[in-house]
């Protein structure tokens, strides 16, 4: 959808081609942390990404809010880090990437969040990290969609087939017809590798799936939330939102395409979420899924045009930070697409160098689609 509204702002005709309803996928399945989890542990290639993309969260929200009334609740409210066992690690990248970044005490920790368990001797603060709600986000992007004359959505449409035609892909057939587009731009998460597979394209993005689960918390004295701020603790996370609801996430787990919640992830993230904040034992458990993470070699999405086929592009495989990276990814692949200037090195996303590299098969100006 990011990508949708980039090219119409261009003044670009988009069809984007849904087979479920726009947004609701992994986009809608995850925390929204504006920030992968642990920064320093990830690639220089994800780090510049997520550099950029974070400093554009504010605004975008904000233009969406005003064009949509939908408001996707952005809270740079900071984040706590909790029994972080390399810190030094931390602190060496947050002086590179110029973010602040501190060690803090029990004092500090209880000012800031007094429900957390009890016995936290230290921690790293982090107080520009935002967080948006991802679903209400989709809503918005969609709904922004909807309004722009350049824009067809077309919902409900499974890609049975791209269209080839001398080394060239023209198009898709879809569950509502064939559909053509001078260009097309495969985003489809986690089955981007199952498209792109049918043309001869071995593209290596697989689903992880993630479980996560939603409480509803009561109102508490003061006028204060059970939790307002971002914490995460031994990989796992608590997110609060405005009207009080607190998210934990998320599991790991390599089972292919089964999206299907279980019991055993349901009682893991409760005691998670327990261990954090106890008074979660006593709220009510009001939704709990499950989501496909699109998962790429060492994390790093391919982004840019696929080699051996014309007119064909490809936007995926950011495992567990597509909404961290999207503002900065999407613009990056748009860049390319229209010929204008990156502000950042696209060579690392290179789907012509890394599949070459991974010994994968490879096989106008116009109206552009996204699959």
């Amino acid at each position: 959808m990011m990508t949708a509204w980039q090219l119409a702002a261009a003044g670009h005709t988009v069809t984007l081609v849904e087979r479920g309803k726009c947004g609701q996928e992994a986009s809608w399945s995850g925390g929204g942390i504006v920030s992968p989890l642990y920064p320093w542990r990830y690639s220089e290639p994800v780090s510049n990404l997520a550099q950029q993309a974070g400093d554009e969260y504010a605004a975008l929200t904000a233009q969406l809010l005003e064009a949509t009334g939908i408001d996707a609740e952005y809270r740079q409210k900071g984040l706590l880090y909790l029994r972080v066992d390399d810190g030094d690690r931390a602190f060496e990248w947050a002086k590179r990437a110029n973010k602040p970044l501190e060690a803090v005490d029990a004092a500090f920790i209880y000012r800031k969040e007094p429900w957390l368990a009890a016995g936290l001797p230290s921690g790293l603060w982090m107080p520009t990290l935002g967080s948006v709600r991802n679903p209400r986000l989709c809503q918005a992007l969609r709904a922004h969609l909807m309004t722009l004359p350049g824009v067809t959505l077309h919902e409900g449409a499974s890609v049975e087939a791209l269209c080839m035609e001398e080394g060239r892909v023209t198009g898709a057939v879809t569950s509502q017809g064939r559909i053509t587009g001078g260009q097309v731009i495969v985003c489809g998460g986690a089955w981007s590798g199952v498209l792109l597979g049918s043309i001869g394209v071995a593209l290596p993005v697989r689903p992880v799936k993630g479980q996560m689960m939603l409480f509803r918390t009561p109102p508490m004295p003061g006028g204060r939330q059970l939790l307002e701020r971002v914490v995460l603790a031994d990989g796992r996370y608590l997110i609060p939102r405005a009207d009080g609801r607190v998210l934990v996430g998320s599991t790991l787990e390599q089972v292919d395409f089964d999206k299907r919640p279980t019991e055993a992830a349901r009682d893991s993230l409760r005691q998670s979420a327990i261990a954090m904040l106890p008074a979660l034992a006593e709220c009510e458990i009001e939704h709990h899924w499950a989501g496909l993470r699109p998962a790429a070699p060492d994390g790093i999405p391919f982004i840019g045009a696929v080699p051996g086929i014309e007119g064909l592009h490809v936007n995926a495989g950011h495992y567990r930070n597509g909404l961290v990276l999207a503002p900065a990814a999407t613009r990056l692949l748009v860049d390319q697409l229209l010929g204008r200037p990156t502000r950042i090195d696209p060579a690392p996303y290179q789907p012509s160098k890394r599949l070459r590299e991974r010994g994968c098969s490879e096989t106008e100006d116009g109206e552009t689609f996204l699959l």
